[in-house]
């Protein structure tokens, strides 16, 4: 049986005979069957239209015909490992090294994000011969093992946090410790990070690492205040440790203004070791680190290779080349600019006329709307923001909420994201903040309607 021609009750009992409850479905009261994909749109199982903002790894589109082809056509030639030469990887690498700061000259290949911030965190341990890491809080790395012990997002509810893992404030100027009216938010995040890495050396540990998402994005799409990952590098430095930028959910030209989201730090900022995912290869599994020589070559030192069956294969290169040739053709970045700067403007306005919107932030396609219960407080209004991404849903809009809290609404969609499109969320959000007013009078006292 087809699957798009399978009911969705039966694929939904399917699913839950055959698959574990820990893997999650959006809207689990009433999920979406999506069989079909194109642009920044989802279609269901009976043809209706979705528009998505959340989906961060159909970089340039849901089924891009020239991503498509690419893959199409390289698989109708060779697919294999990379131990063998092939132009594709050194093109690739080529094509990468154009885009980061020259010190990053050395690449290496994978399948996932989360293999790439593994990775990572082994050449770290290597180069430093240290083995400590400082995080943020609420980070997320990545669901392996290693990486479950640096995100606080997930240790907290399994294991706990381990004693060679150091977690420093996230760097939130909306409802952390140093606010919009702190002075100078970013060098007093970053004394705290000084502090976190003073305490660890007081206990006779060193620190290998500190890993950030540029932006981070489970944290609360957060854009950290420029200059805080600066005085952050000169901290670990001090302390024999590098600078792991996971770019993962927000590279290659997410942010509008950069190609990279560490560039919105400043020009004079580099990092030792750079991970990528997700939005690489468009849906196809591709990740990559770029780190510099002298990282890259403590690792081989050990005498041990590095081989992923499947990283760096022709196939996957020729994905990845493929999306940087989108991105290029199609100006997507320039994109990604006006239309995230036209909606912030736009969400903006919805601020001014519905006070549960405590905070609009972003840049590019990288957008938080923070819903509050209290302005004074900032109470995260969590029952009112699952709310609305119902109702958006209901509205063929598909959102969905970040944040300890849980709270905030991201806006995450893929880069051919249009002006139209942005006009016609606000205008549904409009309409559905407009009546929970209307409604309740008070969004505190708003409750889930069945």
């Amino acid at each position: 049986m087809a699957a798009d021609r399978r009911g969705k009750a039966e694929t939904l009992a399917l699913r839950r005979r055959l698959l574990s409850d820990s893997c999650r479905l959006f809207y689990p009261e009433d999920p979406i069957k999506i069989v079909r994909g194109q642009g920044q749109y989802l279609y269901d199982e009976q043809g209706a239209e979705y528009l998505d903002c959340v989906n961060n790894v159909a970089h340039v589109g849901h089924c891009h015909p020239l991503v498509v082809q690419a893959a199409h056509e390289q698989n109708q030639v060779l697919n294999t490992n990379s131990r063998y030469l092939h132009d594709n990887i050194v093109d690739y690498a080529q094509r990468l090294s154009e885009t980061l700061p020259e010190k990053l000259s050395v690449f290496y290949f994978l399948n996932s994000g989360s293999e790439a911030n593994d990775l990572a965190l082994r050449l770290a341990r290597q180069y430093t011969g240290h083995w400590d890491v400082v995080v943020l809080d609420h980070a997320y790395h990545g669901h392996l093992s290693s990486l479950i012990d640096i995100s606080p997002y997930k240790f907290r509810d399994l294991d706990g946090q381990k004693e060679w893992v150091h977690v420093a404030p996230l760097p939130d100027t909306y409802r952390g410790l140093y606010r919009e009216d702190h002075p100078n938010p970013a060098g007093a995040y970053a004394s705290e990070v000084e502090r976190v890495v003073n305490s660890v050396q007081e206990k006779g540990r060193k620190i290998a690492a500190f890993f950030a998402e540029s932006l981070p994005s489970v944290g609360g799409q957060i854009i950290p205040p420029a200059g805080f990952f600066q005085e952050v590098a000169e901290h670990i430095h001090r302390a024999g440790g590098v600078f792991v930028a996971d770019e993962i959910q927000v590279g290659f030209g997410r942010v509008g203004q950069h190609f990279w989201a560490f560039q919105l730090q400043g020009e004079d900022f580099v990092p030792d070791i750079v991970t990528m995912g997700k939005s690489i290869g468009n849906g196809h599994p591709v990740a990559c680190v770029a780190t510099t020589q002298a990282v890259a070559r403590a690792f081989e030192a050990t005498g041990v290779e590095y081989f992923n069956t499947f990283g760096g294969s022709p196939v996957s290169c020729a994905v990845g080349l493929a999306v940087l040739d989108v991105l290029e053709k199609e100006q997507l970045q320039a994109h990604a600019a006006s239309v995230g700067s036209f909606l912030t403007e736009l969400l903006r306005q919805q601020k001014a006329k519905h006070p549960i919107i405590g905070d609009v932030r972003g840049t590019g396609l990288f957008i938080g709307v923070d819903l509050i219960k209290d302005e004074a407080t900032r109470t995260p209004a969590t029952e009112e923001a699952n709310y609305v991404v119902s109702r958006m849903k209901e509205n063929y809009i598909l959102l969905s909420t970040d944040g300890p809290g849980r709270n905030v609404l991201k806006f995450k969609p893929p880069m051919c994201f249009s002006v139209d499109n942005a006009r016609h969320v606000v205008a549904k959000m409009d309409a559905i903040l407009t009546s929970m007013e209307e409604k309740v009078r008070s969004c505190e006292t708003l409750r889930l309607q069945p």
